[in-house]
């Protein structure tokens, strides 16, 4: 099972963050061999951390919520809120695979959050620039609750057209950069 996680850091945090950044890796690389994608969201000047995002591949709900809730950084206060829902990926490939790299190009986390009808389950045709994608869902895998995707787009606008704009309550878009280790 696949899951998204995006843990949204509280304001002013970015000391206990920075604090902590050994002990988040070092629990980030006891999931490596499970890891789909992984980074941070930063804000516009790409300074200070907003999120951090991750993309696992898990046996269950409640080891994503193990994984999501043991994390070192929710632990000690880092982070203001939790998403954690099922995923699929469309892409069937990890960032690591993603034939842009590691590095060039600004790179994005688009969110449409939504309930009802299911939008965006096929992969768009240009999907040079999709890093991952695809539908969050409820635990049970069953309902659609929106879309995730990690991309490379020149700008913010043209990262947010990756979704059907009227189909979303809301669509956020954050900078996005690959984690991990070097």
């Amino acid at each position: 099972m696949e899951f998204f996680c995006y843990h949204r850091d509280r304001p002013d945090s970015g000391k206990l963050r920075d604090e902590l950044l050994e002990d988040h890796w070092s629990y980030m690389d006891g999931y490596a061999a499970e890891m789909i994608a992984r980074g941070p969201t930063l804000t516009d000047d790409g300074e200070t951390a907003t999120g951090s995002v991750h993309i696992l591949d898990l046996p269950d709900p409640a080891t994503a919520r193990a994984f999501a809730f043991d994390e070192p950084n929710y632990q000690a206060g880092v982070y203001r809120d939790v998403l954690l829902r099922r995923w699929r990926n469309l892409l069937g490939r990890t960032m690591w695979d993603f034939p842009g790299g590691r590095t060039g190009g600004n790179r994005y986390l688009v969110l449409g959050l939504g309930s009802g009808e299911a939008v965006d389950l096929v992969v768009p045709r240009d999907r040079d620039e999709l890093i991952a994608y695809g539908p969050l869902l409820s635990d049970d895998g069953a309902t659609w609750l929106g879309t995730a995707v990690l991309l490379r787009a020149p700008d913010p606008d043209t990262a947010r057209a990756v979704l059907t704009q009227d189909q979303y309550a809301d669509i956020e878009v954050h900078d996005w950069y690959f984690g991990g280790r070097s």
